[in-house]
């Protein structure tokens, strides 16, 4: 007799250092930024750039940052995925769920190693970035696929694909944010995302004219932009406008953490604020959907640096509005996208505390 499927979850994050110090910076950051699909420049300039101009000085300033950010139980990000994992083995009790980064630890063969102990031959991945772009999720399902290939009986994998509009997604980000818009009162909304280089944005383009051609080019998503980072953000900022009742003149769209000279997607989240308190917008809330976990770059970038700079340019508070983290509405939805991509949904519980349509926290 066949002996029944058992099926596994594998919770995939980018990652974090061991420790706000910068030796640990050190080797996440070479870790990182080794990655072809990240500096995605030939090997030689790869190799300069990052053992000539990045890593001689950018991991004592980058631990300084993490260090005002790190709490008891390490990084924030780790933490919250830890926390969003124990939640989710709550909420889906019949299958064995691990966590996985991409860089750093728990790395994604201990992740896979850990589900095939529990007998899990058929695996749902799921990376936690909401938007494509191939530095992330594509780099992750690259190393997926290339640490699950390399025992001798292989696991079936299933990929999450990615969930910038869904409507679970937009829904906890709806729920989670509406009470803080509520009590903060602002007078703009600004939807801040991880940024990207232009050229990558345009290599996601396989007809080579649509990416950046034109103003208007992430409106729609269509054949040619289907995969395009900056269309993906577009989606989620208007699905989340409208989900939330927000006027278009009140919210506005940036980027974020861009690194070096070369001409990364605009505009630019730290320009922008400023331009906004200089124009007289005096409360702004700031929501930061391509990151479903409270990290680095919201906590410092955003809640501290930016909140400052703001401030230094005549506007009187910035409120972050805070990430998905183990919010019960996330759980949930994640819930559903798993449901949606298993291979045999009917096997999988259905919740049935579903989020209600009202945002009432």
């Amino acid at each position: 007799m066949r002996p029944e499927p058992k099926l596994g979850v594998l919770l995939i994050n980018l990652g974090t250092p061991a420790a706000p110090r910068a030796p640990e910076v050190r080797r996440y950051l070479r870790e990182f930024l080794s990655d072809p699909r990240v500096l995605d420049i030939g090997a030689v300039g790869r190799w300069l750039l990052l053992n000539l101009v990045i890593l001689p000085f950018r991991p004592a300033r980058s631990a300084a940052a993490y260090r005002t950010v790190w709490g008891p139980d390490g990084s924030p990000l780790l933490h919250h995925s830890r926390q969003l994992t124990e939640a989710l083995r709550v909420a889906m009790p019949d299958l064995e769920i691990e966590l996985a980064m991409r860089y750093g630890e728990p790395s994604l063969q201990r992740g896979l190693d850990a589900l095939k102990a529990r007998g899990c031959d058929r695996i749902v991945a799921v990376p936690l970035y909401p938007q494509y772009a191939s530095s992330s999720t594509g780099s992750t399902v690259e190393a997926l696929y290339r640490a699950a290939g390399e025992p001798w009986n292989t696991p079936f994998l299933t990929i999450v694909p990615p969930f910038y509009d869904h409507p679970a997604f937009i829904d906890a980000l709806a729920r989670v944010g509406a009470p803080v818009l509520e009590d903060f009162r602002p007078d703009h909304v600004m939807f801040s995302f991880h940024g990207l280089p232009e050229r990558q944005v345009k290599k996601s383009d396989p007809s080579g004219a649509h990416c950046l051609a034109r103003p208007d080019c992430c409106d729609t998503i269509g054949l040619n932009n289907r995969n395009c980072y900056r269309a993906h953000c577009v989606a989620t900022a208007r699905a989340l406008r409208d989900r939330l009742g927000l006027a278009r003149e009140a919210t506005s769209i940036a980027f974020q953490s861009r690194l070096g000279r070369t001409p990364w997607i605009q505009p630019f989240t730290d320009v922008a604020l400023v331009e906004l308190a200089r124009r007289g917008v005096r409360r702004l809330a700031v929501f930061c959907p391509a990151f479903v976990a409270d990290c680095l770059e919201t906590l410092e970038e955003i809640g501290i640096r930016a909140a400052e700079s703001f401030k230094a340019a005549g506007g009187e508070d910035l409120r972050l509005v805070p990430c998905l983290n183990d919010h019960p509405v996330w759980v949930n939805a994640l819930a559903t996208l798993i449901r949606e991509a298993a291979p045999h949904p009917r096997a999988l519980p259905i919740l049935t505390d579903r989020p209600p349509a009202t945002l009432s926290a």
